[in-house]
């Protein structure tokens, strides 16, 4: 390990990192921990976090040096919570950055569908999944809440690689049965079908050995409401009302699919999934570029949270959403890649992302609008917003103790390597703040700056080096 890492302390004991730590706790909020002492327990959990000129700093840093438990992050290196992708299309890796230019149905019947219809091989599955997981983590990427498709045994195989390669997750068995939306070759046999699928792969990952602490949780995920049958909505919401476990779905993605579902239930996408049972305080729902009034209190009141997917926004939903003022009326929300409908697996480009968008939405585009005339003006977010949504909120979106550096948080974090080689992030020796380093790191990012991944107290991806659990 060269000079920006450290090593992983003795398993099964607890150990302290000495280190200048970001987060933000709120979304106005930027917390700089500087030469903070990050304890953290046996389990992976974070015990305190120490600040330098706390009493009990110097005698803590002592006691884990005495027992060489202690590690340190060299000038250069900050602690970051891990970045949290509350919305991945797993088996759309190989078609990442592909047929971005067609539309949204053009995109789905051609070519996304034909890919997904392929993961009844397990063998091909693994040989997709494999790569992913490890290039998430290699991104920053600690959590993601994955869509599998409809084969059992893929689903099993990304799960089992999220163990393998230590990455917490979420993932579900898509479920789709409509004919009118979905192609004869990939879709559910029948409502009930699915509905027994998605209640078998619950069992199945409860099941899967290693996962005993659940490191990989279970969603039900009906793909979005025009392909699913009311039948096989109103079974999964049975399920999601019995169990407790997480779902999963897209809403008002796009002027067509809003319509749709207004046009067949007489109703809104939102209130339409709070009738079937599927919006509860752990649904996360994709998009929701055109959510109303109504829809936006009644989420807020669920306690339900959209996954924010800026950069496919702009390619199939020709909208933005309005984080800004989706959070000033207390809706929850976390940030998305929406891979492979975004282009990037980078959350920092995400974070980025949703920035431009945000901007764009308060300005306006149209250059032939008078300038008071052309933005919302209310819309705009900044860097620390944009860290928020793939942190802490995004944890509090999943219902999970992770996305900030505090006592209680799982041990999920990154180490970002400022002065790794060909990095493009610039610090000006005495003249950047800590918050400045933030900034700029936020703006200027990439993998090659993910010099550790950390998820639950265990180094899952290590910069130039090949982990066990890879080999």
């Amino acid at each position: 390990m060269n000079s920006s890492l450290f090593s992983p302390p003795t398993p099964g004991q607890a150990w302290a990192l000495q280190c200048t730590a970001f987060d933000t706790p709120r979304s106005d909020a930027l917390r700089v921990q500087v030469d903070a002492l990050v304890v953290v327990s046996s389990t992976g959990v974070i015990e305190s976090v120490i600040a330098r000129d706390d009493p009990r700093w110097a005698g803590e840093r002592a006691r884990h040096a005495a027992t060489g438990q202690l590690r340190e992050l060299p000038e250069g290196s900050y602690l970051l919570p891990g970045l949290i992708d509350v919305h991945v299309h797993a088996p759309q890796w190989p078609q990442m950055g592909k047929a971005l230019d067609v539309p949204l149905a053009d995109w789905l019947q051609r070519n996304t569908f034909p890919l997904e219809a392929r993961y009844g091989d397990e063998a091909f599955a693994e040989s997709v999944y494999r790569p992913l997981v490890r290039h998430l983590l290699a991104n920053g990427t600690t959590t993601a809440m994955y869509f599998g498709t409809l084969h059992d045994g893929g689903n099993r195989v990304l799960a089992e690689q999220c163990l393998r390669q230590g990455q917490r997750a979420l993932v579900g068995r898509v479920a789709m049965d409509e004919p009118s939306q979905c192609p004869e070759f990939y879709r559910d046999a029948s409502a009930q079908a699915a509905i027994e699928g998605t209640e078998a792969f619950i069992g199945t990952l409860a099941g899967l050995p290693g996962n005993a602490g659940g490191l990989v949780l279970p969603v039900i995920t009906p793909r979005f409401i025009p392909s699913c049958t009311d039948a096989l909505l109103e079974g999964l919401g049975a399920l999601a009302q019995r169990t407790g476990v997480h779902v999963q779905t897209h809403c008002s993605e796009s002027d067509w699919a809003h319509q749709h579902v207004l046009e067949r239930t007489g109703m809104t996408d939102a209130h339409a999934l709070h009738r079937f049972g599927l919006l509860t305080r752990r649904t996360v729902v994709a998009h929701a570029n055109f959510l109303t009034p109504e829809d936006v209190a009644l989420m807020a009141e669920v306690g339900a949270s959209v996954a924010h997917c800026p950069l496919s926004n702009f390619y199939f939903a020709n909208s933005v959403f309005p984080a800004r003022s989706g959070h000033a009326r207390h809706m929850g929300m976390g940030l998305g890649s929406d891979i492979s409908g975004g282009y990037s697996p980078s959350m920092f480009d995400a974070c980025r992302h949703a920035i431009t968008a945000s901007y764009a939405l308060d300005e306006g585009v149209d250059p032939d609008l008078p300038s008071a005339q052309r933005g919302r003006h209310d819309a705009r977010i900044d860097h620390v917003f944009a860290l928020w949504l793939a942190t802490a909120a995004g944890g509090a979106a999943l219902d999970l103790p992770i996305g900030r550096i505090e006592a209680g948080q799982h041990f999920d974090a990154i180490v970002v390597d400022c002065h790794a080689p060909d990095s493009n992030i610039c610090i000006w020796p005495g003249s950047d703040s800590p918050a400045d380093v933030l900034q700029k790191i936020i703006y200027n990012a990439t993998r090659a700056n993910v010099a550790q991944t950390w998820v639950q107290g265990a180094l899952v991806h290590c910069r130039g080096a090949v982990l066990s659990n890879l080999s």
